[in-house]
């Protein structure tokens, strides 16, 4: 008769112990003690496996980049070169495009720049119009305000302060024209050149 028994300590260390009976006609021994085999080792501190997952089954791990909608401003004025001068920005939709251009330091009211000059977002002065070059989709449609300043303007000018950009889970990409109205050149969207990484923000 053969009794094995196996415990787990707090520690998680495997304690056990044993107990063989032999019985004969002439005599009955106890053996406690119990060696292991080989091929079976405990550690008083820790057990560790070792292996390796078949690479069917492991998981690749892929970042996420949160919801952003991307920005070209481009200025009215050229750069020395005559090239576009353009600012790229990101920022979370659900946003007003006055709110934007002026955290990401982009110029917006030009010449009406002092706070006496512009109604600070109300939408009654007209101040921070846009051009909007790509991207309308984004944008949502103009607020009776806008229809009555801008009616003489093209559909694709709004109020900055009118115009709110997306939602929170919004992405994609934005061209805006800087002070249309003070604009000296015309340009088109391919002239752009490519965003570097610091250029974004």
């Amino acid at each position: 008769m053969e009794a094995l028994h196996f415990q787990f300590n707090s520690c998680r260390t495997p304690s056990f112990s044993s107990t063989f009976n032999f019985k004969n006609q002439n005599s009955q021994i106890d053996i406690k003690t119990f060696k292991c085999p080989e091929n079976l080792s405990f550690y008083r501190s820790k057990i560790k496996a070792v292996g390796t997952l078949p690479e069917q089954e492991t998981e690749a791990v892929v970042a996420v980049e949160p919801p952003v909608v991307k920005f070209a401003f481009v200025s009215s004025v050229l750069l020395p070169d005559g090239t576009p001068d353009v600012h790229y920005r990101k920022a979370c939709g659900g946003q007003k495009l006055r709110d934007i251009m002026l955290d990401s330091n982009i110029e917006l009211y030009g010449p009406y720049s002092r706070p006496l000059l512009n109604c600070a977002g109300g939408g009654t002065c007209a101040s921070c119009m846009v051009e909007v070059i790509e991207g309308k989709e984004l944008l949502n449609p103009r607020t009776e305000k806008e229809k009555e300043k801008l009616k003489r303007y093209p559909k694709n000018w709004r109020l900055a302060c009118q115009t709110t950009v997306g939602e929170h889970d919004s992405r994609g990409m934005l061209v805006i024209q800087q002070l249309p109205e003070w604009k000296g050149h015309e340009w088109k969207y391919g002239e752009l050149p490519p965003p570097d990484d610091e250029d974004e923000s």
